[in-house]
C-alpha cells in the first residue's frame, strides 16, 4: 500500500507540482449493516489543478480495498463533487462479515495529475429479528394419524442473528388460537383432542410467532393434516336382492350393479373389491366396479335351467388392502323363457345372373327351400318373409305372393337403359326372415342380381370421315386432330386406335402418329407441302368385340419456308476503272427461283461491301431475273475510292408482293449471293500517294497497374515457376544421361577387378572378364567404339592420319570380330584344346587359340613382357600393356581416360553394364587385347 502511495506522490511531483487533491479525504464513515443499494456512505470533493483540467471520466474510483469487497462504489454528483455509496453486490453483515473497510480512492485529470486518499468505512450493528431455519421459514406440513391420543406434536425452533452464543431466550405463541392445539413458551406444539377423520376436519392451519427480548418477531405457518386410516366396514348402498333376466343374453352384458361405500372414503381406503363367493358358471363380477355380467350362454330350454330357472349368488365386498374390512350380500336371478331359436337359412347370401333380354314373369328364387326354424312349439317355430328392400328392385322384382319368399322378374333389365346404368346393372334385395312370435327375431337375406350384357350395337366413329389441316411449318408432336369411336353396348371396353393405311412420304414411312388411347393424331416430323400437299389416312378403331375404320384427310397448309435460290450463287468479275455508269457489268444476270413464291415476289439488295454504292441491280424487285449495273463511277484520283477489290453480299428476299403492314408479320425467306469484283486500273492511271508527315512520337511509359489486373503478376509468377521446374528437371535428366553414358571414376572410387566382380554379383560365365557373357558385352561396346573411331578418322587431316596409321591399323580387324559369332543367352561349352598360335598386333605378344571355339590364352605369359608404344599427338589412342596370365593390371588414371583411349574403351567393354539379353559370341579371330585389362579367361582342360 505504501509503495502505491509513494508512486502516486512521485507522479504528482513529476507533473510539475500542480495541486490536484481530494477534499474531505482521508476520512472515516459509518454505514449500518444490511443497508440497501445506493445507501450514502461518504461525500467528498476534488480540487482541480492550476490548469483546471477536468477529472477524467470514470474517476475517481476505488482502486483497492482492505479487505477486498465489491460493496462500495463512487457516484458522480457534479464535476467536483462525489459520493461513496453501497452497491448491494455484497451484503454487509456485522455478525458474520468484516466490520471495517479501507477504501483507496484514486482521482486523475486530463493532464495526468493524480491523487490518492483512503476512506475508512465502519459497519455498525443493527438489531435483527429472529429467523426460522430451513423449511420452517417457508411453512411446514405436519401429519397426525386419526385416533392419536392428545399430546406432543412438534417442537418449533428459531434463531436470533444477534445472539451468536444462543443464550438469549425466545418466546413462541400461536397467533390464531385453536381449541385443538396449544403451544408452550419454548415452542412445543401439543394437541388437545383426539382427531376423527370421518367426523371432523381433515387439516388445520396454524400461525406461529417468535419474539426476541426487544420485541422483534417473525412468524411462519404450520399445516397440520389428519391422516385417515381404515377403521370402518363397507356398507352396501343398493337394496335390491331379486333380479329377473331373459335367456340368451350375450356374454358380457351387465345384468346387475352392486354398489357399496366405505366411510373411510377420503384416502386410499376409498377403493373396494367385489367378488362372488358362490360357485357358478353363468355370471362374473367386476371386482372394481361391482357390475355383474353374463359369463356364458344362458339357455332356458336346456340343462338344469329347464327344471329350475332361479340362480342364487353371494356377493362379497372388502377393502382393497389385505386384512381390511368386508361385508356380504345375497342376491337371486330368475331366467325368463323367450323365443330364442330364430328362423334361419342354410345360406343368407344369394347371387343370380340374369340375361338382359329375360322375359317378365321369370321366377328367379324361392327362399322357402333354404330357410327353417328349430323351435319345437308354435308360434315360436313359425316364420315369414318381409317385403324386399334394396337398390333398384322397386320396378324390376317382386315377392309373389307377399311374404312367400318367391322372387319374380317384373321389369326391364336392358343393360344400356339409362336407369339400369345408374344402378350399375347390379341390384340388391334385402329380405328378412322373422319369427311370428315375440320378440320377432329376424335374419337378413341378401340377394344380388347381376345383368349379363349382350352385344347389340356396332362400333362406329362419331363422323363418317374427317378432314384436318396442318401447316408445313408445324414441328413434330403437333396435334393435327382427333378421331373418336363409340360403342353403345355396355359395359364399354377400351377402344384402341391405329393407322392402318396412308401417311407415308418419300423420306419417312410414317408422317403421322395416333395415340392408341385418345385417338389424337400428331405429326412425327415436319410435312412438306411441295412434296405431298394432301395425305389420305385410314384409321381403325378396335375393342374386345368389334372393329371399325374411317378415312381421314390431312391437308398440308402451304407456308413460305423455302429460301430463294439464285444462279450463279457466287461469281468473280473484273471491270476496268473507267467503266461507264449504267453499264451491265459483263452482262451479268442473276436468275432466281423459289418453290413457294412467284417470280414477281423477289426483291434485291446489296449488303456489306458496296462501298460508295458503286453497284446496283436492275430491276431491283418484281422479277426473277436481274442484271448487275454500275451505279456510280470510280474516283481514285481524288481519293474518294481506295478499294480495288469489292466483295458484295447480295440479299434476295421474297416479300416484294407484301405490303408494309403485312410484311412485318409475314414469314419472309432470304437467299444470298456472293460477288467478287476486281477493279482494273487504267494503264495511265497514277495512284497518288500522300507523303506521310514527319512526326516525332514521344512514348511516355507509366506504371498503370490496376488491382483488377491481379492475374497478370499471378500468371507471370506461375509461368516462371513452371519454366524453372522444367529447367531443373531437364538438368537432372541430363546429369543422369551423362552419368549413364560416361561412367568416369576418380582415383578414390577405383576398385579392383575382383571387388567389382563381387559387387556386380554376376552369375557363372558373367563375372569373369573373358567369359562368354563378358565377351558378348565387350563385343557390343567394341562395335560402338569402332564406329566412333571410323567417323573421327574421316575428319582427321591426312598428315595426322599418316602418323597415326600404325596405331589404328589394328582397328581394321575389329569388324571381323562382330561377324565371327553372335551373343546368346545360353553359355556355350568352350573347347580347351588350343590348336593354333598368333601374334597380337598391338603388343606383339604370342597367344594360343582354338580354331573351333575361338578360345585363346597367352603363351608363356610369365616370360612375356608388355610392349608400350607412344600415343599419337593427334588423338590416337595410347596402347596399354597386356598383363600376364594370372595377374591384374592397374586401372587407368583420369589422364588416360581423356580422348579416344583404347584402354578405357576396352575396360568399359569388360566391366561396363551388360544387357540381360546379350549372348556370348565365338569369333575365331577374337583378340584378348581388346578385353578389359585383366588376365584372359582360362578354359579348363577337357
Amino acid at each position: 500500500m505504501q509503495e502505491v502511495v509513494l508512486f502516486l506522490l512521485l507522479l504528482g511531483v513529476l507533473s510539475g507540482g500542480q495541486a490536484l487533491h481530494l477534499i474531505h479525504l482521508p476520512a472515516m464513515s459509518k454505514v449500518a449493516e444490511n443497508s440497501p443499494p445506493e445507501t450514502s456512505v461518504h461525500m467528498f470533493a476534488v480540487k482541480l489543478s492550476a490548469s483546471l483540467s477536468p477529472v477524467v471520466p470514470g474517476f475517481p474510483l476505488i482502486i483497492n480495498s482492505s479487505p477486498l469487497t465489491r460493496a462500495f462504489r463512487v457516484n458522480w454528483l457534479s464535476d467536483t463533487d462525489f459520493e461513496v455509496v453501497t452497491t448491494g453486490m455484497e451484503q454487509l453483515d456485522f455478525e458474520e462479515g468484516p466490520h471495517i473497510f479501507d477504501l483507496q480512492i484514486y482521482v486523475k485529470d486530463d493532464v495526468a495529475v493524480t491523487d490518492l486518499q483512503v476512506l475508512t468505512v465502519q459497519v455498525t450493528d443493527v438489531n435483527e429479528p429472529p429467523e426460522f431455519q430451513g423449511n420452517l421459514a417457508k411453512g411446514l406440513d405436519l401429519y397426525i394419524v386419526e385416533g392419536t391420543k392428545p399430546g406432543f406434536v412438534y417442537q418449533v425452533e428459531a434463531f436470533d442473528p444477534e445472539d451468536t452464543s444462543q443464550n438469549l431466550p425466545l418466546s413462541y405463541l400461536l397467533i390464531s388460537p385453536s381449541k385443538n392445539f396449544r403451544m408452550s413458551a419454548n415452542g412445543t406444539l401439543f394437541s388437545t383432542t383426539e382427531f376423527d377423520f370421518e367426523a371432523g376436519h381433515s387439516s388445520y392451519h396454524l400461525i406461529v410467532e417468535v419474539r426476541d427480548s426487544q420485541g422483534l418477531g417473525a412468524s411462519t405457518e404450520l399445516h397440520v393434516n389428519i391422516v385417515n386410516i381404515n377403521d370402518e366396514i363397507p356398507r352396501f348402498t343398493n337394496l335390491t336382492h331379486m333380479y329377473t333376466i331373459p335367456e340368451e343374453l350375450s356374454p358380457g352384458i351387465i345384468v346387475a350393479h352392486i354398489t357399496a361405500e366405505d366411510p373411510d372414503d377420503r384416502g386410499f381406503t376409498s377403493f373396494l373389491l367385489y367378488s362372488i363367493t358362490t360357485v357358478n358358471s353363468y355370471f362374473m363380477i367386476n371386482q372394481l366396479t361391482g357390475a355383474i355380467q353374463v359369463a356364458r350362454r344362458i339357455d332356458r330350454d336346456a340343462g338344469e335351467l329347464r327344471q329350475n330357472p332361479i340362480i342364487s349368488l353371494e356377493v362379497l365386498v372388502k377393502d382393497r388392502p389385505s386384512g381390511g374390512q368386508e361385508n356380504r350380500k345375497q342376491i337371486t336371478f330368475t331366467v325368463e323363457d323367450i323365443n330364442d331359436n330364430p328362423s334361419t337359412c342354410t345360406k343368407f347370401t344369394f347371387s343370380i345372373m340374369v340375361p338382359e333380354r329375360a322375359a317378365r314373369g321369370t321366377s328367379l328364387l324361392d327362399l322357402n327351400k333354404f330357410c327353417f326354424d328349430d323351435d319345437s312349439e308354435a308360434p315360436n317355430n313359425r316364420f315369414n318373409f318381409t317385403t324386399p328392400s334394396g337398390v333398384g328392385r322397386g320396378s324390376r322384382f317382386l315377392q309373389d305372393p307377399a311374404g312367400s319368399g318367391k322372387i319374380v322378374l317384373i321389369g326391364d333389365l336392358d343393360y344400356e337403359n339409362p336407369s339400369n346404368l345408374a344402378a350399375g346393372n347390379k341390384y340388391t334385395m334385402i329380405i328378412q326372415v322373422q319369427d311370428v312370435a315375440a320378440p320377432y327375431y329376424k335374419n337378413n337375406i341378401y340377394i344380388y342380381i347381376l345383368t349379363s350384357p349382350e352385344n347389340e350395337f356396332p362400333l362406329v366413329f362419331d363422323s363418317p370421315s374427317y378432314a384436318f389441316a396442318v401447316s408445313e411449318l408445324s414441328p413434330p408432336r403437333t396435334q393435327v386432330g382427333r378421331v373418336q369411336a363409340t360403342d353403345k353396348d355396355f359395359p364399354q371396353s377400351r377402344i384402341t386406335y391405329s393407322i392402318s393405311a396412308g401417311g407415308a412420304s418419300q423420306q419417312y414411312p410414317n408422317i403421322f402418329w395416333i395415340n392408341p388411347q385418345t385417338g389424337e393424331l400428331q405429326l412425327v416430323t415436319k410435312a412438306d407441302y411441295e412434296t405431298i400437299p394432301v395425305y389420305i389416312l385410314r384409321i381403325q378403331a378396335t375393342n374386345s368385340e368389334d372393329s371399325s375404320s374411317v378415312t381421314v384427310t390431312v391437308n398440308i397448309i402451304e407456308e413460305n419456308d423455302e429460301k430463294p435460290i439464285c444462279t450463279p450463287n457466287s461469281y468473280f468479275l473484273a471491270i476496268p476503272v473507267d467503266l461507264k455508269v449504267g453499264t451491265n457489268i459483263h452482262n451479268f444476270k442473276l436468275t432466281c427461283t423459289d418453290l413457294d413464291s412467284s417470280p414477281r415476289s423477289f426483291r434485291y439488295s446489296i449488303g456489306a461491301g458496296n462501298i460508295n454504292s458503286h453497284f446496283t441491280f436492275s430491276p431491283n424487285a418484281g422479277s426473277n431475273v436481274t442484271s448487275l449495273i454500275l451505279a456510280t463511277r470510280f474516283d481514285y484520283a481524288s481519293g474518294l475510292d481506295k478499294i480495288w477489290n469489292y466483295k458484295l453480299l447480295v440479299y434476295i428476299t421474297d416479300d416484294n408482293l407484301l405490303s408494309g403492314r403485312k410484311r412485318a408479320g409475314a414469314l419472309v425467306e432470304t437467299g444470298t449471293v456472293t460477288l467478287s469484283i476486281s477493279v482494273i486500273p487504267h494503264p495511265t492511271t497514277i495512284i497518288t500517294t500522300t507523303p506521310k508527315p514527319r512526326i516525332t512520337y514521344q512514348i511516355l511509359r507509366k506504371n498503370v497497374y490496376s488491382p483488377s489486373a491481379w492475374y497478370v503478376p499471378f500468371v507471370i509468377t506461375l509461368g516462371s515457376m513452371l519454366l524453372l521446374g522444367l529447367l531443373v528437371s531437364m538438368i537432372v535428366l541430363l546429369a543422369k544421361a551423362i552419368h549413364r553414358h560416361c561412367p568416369c571414376k576418380t582415383e578414390k572410387h577405383k576398385k579392383t577387378l575382383n571387388e567389382e566382380h563381387k559387387e556386380r554379383g554376376h552369375g557363372e560365365g558373367r563375372g569373369d572378364p573373358l567369359s562368354p557373357g563378358s565377351y558378348c558385352d565387350a563385343t557390343q561396346r567394341l562395335r560402338t567404339m569402332y564406329n566412333e573411331i571410323h567417323r573421327l578418322n574421316k575428319s582427321i587431316p591426312k598428315t595426322v592420319k599418316s602418323e597415326a596409321s600404325e596405331q589404328i591399323k589394328w582397328m581394321k580387324a575389329i569388324p571381323s570380330l562382330f561377324t565371327a559369332g553372335s551373343c546368346g543367352q545360353e553359355t556355350m561349352q568352350m573347347n580347351t584344346v588350343f590348336d593354333g598360335e598368333a601374334t597380337d598386333p598391338v603388343t606383339g605378344a604370342i597367344y594360343e587359340f582354338n580354331s573351333k571355339t575361338g578360345a585363346r590364352k597367352w603363351k608363356d605369359s610369365l616370360t612375356q613382357m608388355p610392349k608400350w608404344k607412344e600415343s599419337s599427338p593427334q588423338g590416337a589412342a595410347p596402347r596399354r600393356p597386356v598383363p600376364q596370365e594370372g595377374t591384374r593390371t592397374p586401372r587407368s588414371t583420369d589422364k588416360e581416360r581423356d580422348g579416344l583411349s583404347i584402354k578405357v574403351q576396352a575396360e568399359d567393354a569388360g566391366l561396363g553394364p551388360r544387357s540381360q539379353d546379350s549372348m556370348p559370341s565365338t569369333p575365331k579371330n577374337r583378340n584378348s587385347a581388346f578385353t578389359r585389362g585383366a588376365s584372359p579367361k582360362r578354359h579348363p582342360e577337357k
